[in-house]
């Protein structure tokens, strides 16, 4: 990933701070955004502290607006855009405890689907010009989930969306070949932020814990390092001939429970 620009959604903490880091590690210039500035130029400090190069800049994927200043901003600063990964994501907890199928708030509904979905494509969508612009391999890796496979219990939003975001993957790397790679990744559980939100609602955490954990088949959650080493995968040159694919890295989850739970 040598002097690639890469611009990464949701990169304050967990697995979007972590590959902001692994492609700095493998010589990327890093665009780091979010809402969280304090978190997001802690991110742009460590990957100073790598060695490497980055720029904060503050983005709400909920405004249109804000997506199209990133795309500009990330232009302007480093020349041009090489990787988009839509990696800014969220759950029905992060906005109550009330999260049900039948009980979910519509506001909530909203919120999920304008970052989980609407998001990517607006990304997506305003990235394109600058990515169909680069001779360095241009690539988009977006974040689904396993939840978009199967499902969560009190997710709904959160499954459909996921769900959807493999489709649009699908729809991307058509439409965008062939200068245009597109693909995601579905993990299972990663000990992430997002995840111990989930798991504090839980009426039984421990619970809750063993039983994903249980699931995989390499007992432990996911760690923010393995999916970023297959976000940089994904969006380096190496996976030139991998286009429109889910990829599944799930601790070996699916292999015995199956897409359907």
């Amino acid at each position: 990933m040598q002097d690639k620009v890469c611009v990464v959604t949701g990169a304050a903490q967990g697995i979007g701070r972590e590959t902001a880091l692994e492609m700095a590690r493998r010589g990327a210039k890093v665009v780091v955004s979010d809402v969280k500035d304090a978190e997001g130029q802690g991110t742009v400090d460590l990957v100073a502290g790598e060695g490497g190069s980055g720029v904060y800049v503050r983005c709400d994927v909920r405004s249109e607006d804000d997506i199209v200043a990133l795309m500009a901003a990330a232009a302007d600063h480093f020349g041009g855009i090489d990787v988009l990964h839509n990696n800014a994501g969220v759950q029905e907890a992060d906005f109550g405890t009330e999260s049900a199928v039948d009980t979910l708030p519509n506001e909530v509904w909203d919120a999920v689907y304008e970052i989980n979905l609407r998001a990517v494509w607006l990304a997506t969508k305003h990235a394109a010009p600058f990515l169909r612009r680069s001779t360095r391999g241009p690539a988009i890796v977006n974040a689904s989930s396993t939840g978009g496979l199967t499902g969560y219990p009190g997710c709904p939003a959160y499954n459909a969306t996921k769900g959807a975001v493999i489709q649009l993957t699908k729809a991307t790397a058509i439409d965008l070949a062939p200068t245009i790679r597109c693909n995601c990744y579905c993990p299972a559980a990663v000990d992430t932020p997002m995840v111990q939100k989930y798991f504090a609602m839980a009426p039984d955490e421990d619970a809750l814990r063993a039983a994903l954990i249980g699931s995989h088949l390499v007992p432990r959650l996911g760690e923010p390092s393995d999916i970023a080493s297959l976000v940089c995968f994904l969006a380096s040159d190496e996976a030139s001939f991998i286009n429109g694919a889910a990829i599944t890295i799930d601790g070996g989850s699916l292999a015995w429970r199956g897409s359907n739970g």
